[in-house]
Parts: structure tokens; C-alpha cells; sequence
């Protein structure tokens, strides 16, 4: 029996909307953020020493990160779905792209935009100025600028590909539907309408409509 450790306001519920493609039979441990810190609890580094979610455990085996995880399934259980024709070079070269680009590329940036938004609200009052204006530099000269540059850049591929690259959904779809669900509950996708489709055809996909059923609504860190 495959066990999602499963953290509040974490990444893994695209690891269970994989799981649910896959229909492979799974349970959900549910891990709670600490309210002041909102760092994983100290059990959840019992399974992995770094305490970070999704982590899976399958029999003997631990598995963390994302990316692993879901070459993981795909490898042992996927028997040829949600991943290109290994004979197709420039699909499968898009998908292996895909796969890594979510958090290697895209990924880091959000994650520096949620902490430098988090700045001015943890500072000493008498420090909030400092650390707005900080904030505020940050995201003008360098975070706004490079997130906009990488959205163009996806809603581009996505305005003349139907998704990322292999059969819907594939293991880079899944990859990259978390980073994307995160823009769009932050940004406005107006200017992006490639990206909000691919994000409406996540969320109407009835394997994640099942997630959402058994494990809740996905919420963004910060929320």
C-alpha cells in the first residue's frame, strides 16, 4: 500500500491527483503546519529527516521531492501512461524539460516572492518600514520582472500545445500543475490566458476532482 505523508499547504496534492490518474490504491496521513511557525511538525521527520512534504512511503521504500516521486510511479506502476512515446525525441525532450523546469526554474522564484511577502508581516513593528521598502525593491527590480518573463515564456508554449507534452495528464502536467495553481491564486492571468486554461482543465480533470473529494481543496503556503 502506497502512504502519502501529506502536509497542509504543501505540494502533494499533485502527487494524489497522479496517484488518482494512475487509480492506484493509496492512504493519506495528514501532517498540520505548526500555527506560529508554520513548519511541519516533528512527526513528519520521523518519516523523512528534513520534514518536507510530499513524501511517500511504499513498503520498504521512502520517497521524497516531487519529481522522484513521480518518476517512481510512472516507472513501477505507470506500464507506458502519463508520459510520451519514448521513441518521440522532441515530446519526450519537452516532458523531461517540463519535469524539472517547475522547481528548478519557476518554482525558486515563487518561493522568494511568498518569503519576501512574509518579511514586512514577521518584522518588529519598529522594522516594518525598513522591511517593506525591502520587499517592495525586490519585487519591482528583480522578482516581478523574472516571474513575468517566465509566464510569458509557458503561456507561449502552451498557447500552441494542447498541455506540456505526452498524454494528458502527463508527469510534467502534474509537475507543473502546482506552480501554476499557485500563480493563479496570486497573480492575475489576464495577460495569460494559456496558463489560466491549463489551470481550469487541472481542476475540472475528474482524478483531481477525486483529490479534492478525499483530501480538501488545495491551499497555497501563506494562505
Amino acid at each position: 500500500m502506497i502512504h502519502v505523508h501529506h502536509l497542509e499547504k504543501s505540494r502533494s496534492h499533485r502527487i494524489l491527483w497522479l496517484l488518482e490518474t494512475l487509480e492506484l490504491e493509496y492512504e493519506i496521513i495528514v501532517y498540520q503546519r505548526d500555527g506560529a511557525t508554520q513548519q511541519a511538525p516533528a512527526a513528519l521527520k520521523k518519516i523523512h529527516p528534513l520534514g518536507k512534504s510530499p513524501v511517500i512511503t511504499d513498503g520498504e521504500l521512502t520517497i521524497a521531492e516531487s519529481g522522484a516521486i513521480i518518476e517512481y510511479l510512472l516507472q513501477r506502476y505507470g506500464h507506458d501512461r502519463c508520459q510520451p512515446d519514448s521513441d518521440n525525441t522532441n515530446d519526450w525532450i519537452d516532458y523531461r524539460y517540463w519535469l524539472h523546469y517547475a522547481e528548478g526554474s519557476l518554482m525558486p522564484l515563487l518561493v522568494m516572492q511568498l518569503v519576501f511577502g512574509q518579511l514586512p508581516k514577521r518584522s518588529p513593528w519598529f522594522v516594518k518600514p525598513i522591511a517593506k521598502g525591502i520587499t517592495q525593491t525586490v519585487n519591482s527590480t528583480f522578482l516581478h520582472p523574472q516571474i513575468n518573463q517566465h509566464l510569458r515564456f509557458i503561456d507561449d508554449y502552451l498557447a500552441s500545445h494542447e498541455h506540456f507534452s505526452g498524454p494528458w495528464p502527463s508527469g510534467a502536467d502534474v509537475q507543473m500543475s502546482f506552480p501554476l495553481q499557485a500563480v493563479a491564486a496570486t497573480h492575475s492571468l489576464m495577460a495569460y490566458p494559456s496558463i489560466a486554461r491549463f489551470v481550469e482543465r487541472v481542476e475540472s480533470d475528474p482524478a483531481w476532482q477525486r483529490v479534492v473529494e478525499r483530501a480538501g481543496q488545495l491551499t497555497m503556503p501563506g494562505a
